[in-house]
Parts: C-alpha cells; sequence; structure tokens
C-alpha cells in the first residue's frame, strides 16, 4: 500500500484525494482538516448570503462521505502541527480534546491554504468586526445582511472579496463605504479604463468609495462604532468587512520545509518541497504564472485542482518528464449589473514583475447595430508582446454575460497565439449572439492597427 496524507481540505485536498483513490488501486489516504467542517466553499459566500443556494451546507466542495466511499479517510476538527520530515510522519492535534497523535506517510501532500489577514490596528479585534472567508464568518454575516439593526456597513478591500461584500450589504439595503488604500475598485485586476465602468456602477447604487487611504483603527466601546482612516475622516459603522488579502498557513512548517520571506512554501518546476516525498499545493504556494514565466500568488479554487491533479499523475517519479503547466489566474465576477472576467496578464501584475508589455482597447457593442434588444457595449482589452505579438492576457467586461470569452483568451496565451492568429481565428455568427467578426477577431484586430470591417 502507498499511503498518503493530505492536509487541508479545500479545493487541492480534494481533487488530490479524489485522484489518488481513483488512479491507483493500492492509496491508503488520510485528510486531516483543521476546520470544523468539510469544506465550505468562500467563493460560493456572495451566492449563500444572497440566498441563491438549495442550503448553507451545500456550499461546499464536498462532503466526508465523497471521499469515505472509495476508501479515503477524512478527519475534520484535526490540525496538523508539526511534520517530522526524516522518520515521515505528522503530529496531529485533536483541535476539540487538545490530544495529539501521530501518523506515518510515504507521501505527503500539503494544501493548508491561506487565512485572511486581520489589520494591525486598535480595534481589529472588536465585536462586528468580520473577515469574510469561512462557513462560521459567512453565518455570521448573513446575520447581519438581516438584520434591521444594521444602518452602516464600512467594507475594507476593493478586491474581489471586499466588492461581494459592498454588493451583498447595498442590496439588503445598508449604506456601504468601501476603504482601500489602492486609488480604483478591482484595480488588481482590472485596466483603468474597465476598473471606471465599475466606479460607476458602485456609485450608482449607493456605494460611497473612501479610496487611496488605509484604515487607521475601529473605534467604538466593545462594540463597533465607526472607522477611522489615515487621513483622519470617520465613517459610521454598525459592521466592518475586512478583506484585505491573504497570508499563508505555513507557520507550523517554519525550520521544516523552505518558505520564503512572506511564509509561501516554495516547490519546484514539479511542485515538490525541499522535503523528499512532499508536495505542496494550493494558495500557500505560488505556481507558474505561465503567461510571465515567473512565480506568482494565485489564490483559486481552479488553480489549486489543476496543481492536485498533475502532483497526482507524477508522484510516482523522480523526476517527471514535464513540469508543471503554469496557470493563467482566469476569474470572473459580477458586479451589480456588470459581467467581467480577466486572465492572464494586466497592467498591475505586468508593473510588479517588470514585464514589456502593450496594450489594447476594443470596444462596441456585442452584437450588430441593428439589434435592438439586448445589446449593450462591450469592453476587451488584449495584452500582448510588443516584439511578437503573442497573446499575455485578456479582460472583457460587460453587462451582457461575456464572461467565456475570457476562457478563449486563455486558450490563446496556452496555445501561445498571436494577435494576428487570433484576427482570424474563426468562430460562429448568428446576429442574436455574436458579430460576422467575433468581438474577439475584432479587438485583435484593433490592437493591430486595423480598421476592423464590422
Amino acid at each position: 500500500m502507498m499511503k498518503v496524507v493530505v492536509i487541508g481540505a479545500s479545493h487541492g485536498g480534494h481533487e488530490a484525494a479524489h485522484e489518488l483513490l481513483t488512479r491507483y488501486d493500492d492509496a491508503e489516504v488520510t485528510i486531516y482538516e483543521a476546520g470544523d467542517f468539510i469544506s465550505f466553499m468562500s467563493c460560493g459566500m456572495q451566492l449563500y448570503l444572497e440566498d441563491k443556494v438549495s442550503r448553507r451546507d451545500d456550499v461546499r466542495n464536498f462532503k466526508e462521505a465523497d471521499i469515505e466511499q472509495y476508501g479515503g479517510k477524512v478527519f475534520k476538527n484535526h490540525e496538523v502541527t508539526a511534520i517530522d520530515t526524516d522518520a515521515k510522519k505528522v503530529t496531529v492535534k485533536d483541535v476539540r480534546t487538545g490530544d495529539s497523535i501521530e501518523d506515518s506517510y510515504d507521501k505527503l501532500i500539503v494544501s493548508s491554504g491561506v487565512s485572511p489577514v486581520t489589520l494591525p490596528v486598535p480595534g481589529a479585534d472588536m465585536e462586528n468586526v468580520y473577515l469574510m472567508r469561512g462557513r462560521d464568518w459567512a453565518t455570521k454575516i448573513y446575520d447581519k445582511t438581516h438584520d434591521n439593526a444594521v444602518e452602516n456597513v464600512v467594507v475594507v478591500g476593493t478586491g474581489y472579496i471586499g466588492i461581494e461584500a459592498a454588493e451583498v450589504f447595498a442590496k439588503a439595503g445598508k449604506h456601504v463605504t468601501v476603504i482601500d488604500m489602492i486609488d480604483s475598485p478591482l484595480g488588481n485586476y482590472l485596466d483603468p479604463e474597465l476598473s471606471a465602468k465599475i466606479r460607476a456602477e458602485l456609485e450608482a447604487h449607493g456605494i460611497d468609495l473612501h479610496l487611496g487611504h488605509t484604515v487607521a483603527e475601529f473605534n467604538g466601546d466593545q462594540v463597533l462604532q465607526s472607522v477611522k482612516t489615515d487621513d483622519g475622516q470617520v465613517f459610521d459603522a454598525d459592521v466592518a468587512i475586512v478583506a484585505a488579502g491573504v497570508k499563508p498557513n505555513t507557520k507550523y512548517l517554519e525550520g521544516t520545509l523552505d518558505l520564503d520571506a512572506r511564509g509561501y512554501i516554495k516547490t519546484n518546476a514539479y511542485l515538490q518541497t525541499s522535503a523528499p516525498d512532499v508536495y505542496a499545493i494550493g494558495d500557500a504556494i505560488l505556481p507558474l504564472f505561465a503567461p510571465a514565466g515567473q512565480p506568482a500568488p494565485i489564490a483559486l479554487a481552479s488553480t489549486a485542482r489543476r496543481e492536485a491533479r498533475y502532483v497526482v499523475e507524477n508522484m510516482m517519479i523522480e523526476k517527471p518528464g514535464r513540469s508543471f503547466a503554469g496557470v493563467n489566474g482566469s476569474s470572473a465576477l459580477t458586479v451589480f449589473d456588470y459581467s467581467l472576467a480577466t486572465t492572464g496578464v494586466n497592467a498591475n501584475n505586468a508593473a510588479k514583475m517588470n514585464l514589456d508589455v502593450a496594450y489594447s482597447l476594443y470596444q462596441d457593442t456585442v452584437r450588430p447595430n441593428f439589434v435592438q434588444d439586448g445589446n449593450p457595449e462591450i469592453m476587451i482589452k488584449l495584452a500582448y508582446n510588443p516584439h511578437t505579438h503573442e497573446i499575455m492576457g485578456g479582460q472583457v467586461l460587460s453587462k451582457a454575460d461575456v464572461t467565456a470569452h475570457a476562457n478563449t483568451i486563455a486558450l490563446a496565451i496556452k496555445g501561445k497565439m498571436t494577435l494576428e492568429d487570433l484576427a482570424e481565428a474563426d468562430f460562429f455568427f448568428q446576429p442574436g449572439y455574436d458579430r460576422q467578426w467575433s468581438v474577439l477577431n475584432l479587438a485583435a484586430q484593433t490592437a493591430l492597427g486595423e480598421t476592423p470591417s464590422v
């Protein structure tokens, strides 16, 4: 038998266990999860908060029985506190009783993920200051959306989670203020032209934006009453949602596995750690960001599952025939009436990685101009290598659901397609859906400096 221990029961842990149990007849798989629920899907929290799911406990990646049916074992409320890589053992604490046990492994997969960052300011631990991650927080936040005593809500952070929180509370009839040190909503994902549309959409729904500033303190007499920012402004707040980033859950690995300065687990091209037979996947590693050819933090469920599949497929090979292909960091979101999706390189991450990138913006309506019913504007921003024209990234935004175009751009990145390739790629045409030249054709033709024939 091959005994495999998996640390963490979220997306990567689940995928790893499933792949092991369905690929290998001799795999003995045990998952240890520190939390008390297997395994809440935080990316489905907005749907849960807006009552768009069947039941609270259905918002999960899997339940214990899904792994146990294949012979795997799943232990919640069990935290791995130490790893002995020489003896190939893990120390596991039952968080309910405090008792610890040791378990051995032949192969170990670390998928311990990340935790939300708490702000290092006075009052951060005050009542009604919440983090928007996990089932327990989801339950508390849900109750506050239905609490008539809650009138004012401050959201800290303009990433996906923060914008989701702002929308949820605004729809619940609360007055919402969003604070962030960056100066544009979703500015880490969208370039300024597209972010400006989101700013206008948020403001049109009564959300106040106080951007370019940080939180100085949370004020109140044990219970939150207001939030003060670094410029001295004070905002009334019955609830604050902090969505100001994440940190890897790797403190227990210090001195055991090689970590970088921020605590991310160092892996090689095969997702192997510094210890033999120990692999790492998920949000606590820096996978290859394929369009840039550099590692980057990409905290996505889809990324973790791809990493898990790769590791299980290759874990019996000391040096696999292929390295992990990397990911594009593709993601999507709705913001009130807008749908958006991004993949690959944008202006924000290109600047951080010092990449040589050119950009082009295409704007028109989704369908031919004669279509009057349901024909909103679409914006497509392409990022590409200015020398080779190889496509490196894309962003799409519209009040129509055009998010699937980002998947097409992601495939173009994967296939190392150029603007010339995309400009004449063969897509279907039907005026109820698209144009004779697809909007992706037109976006590429525009990037090439052509005057497209629409």
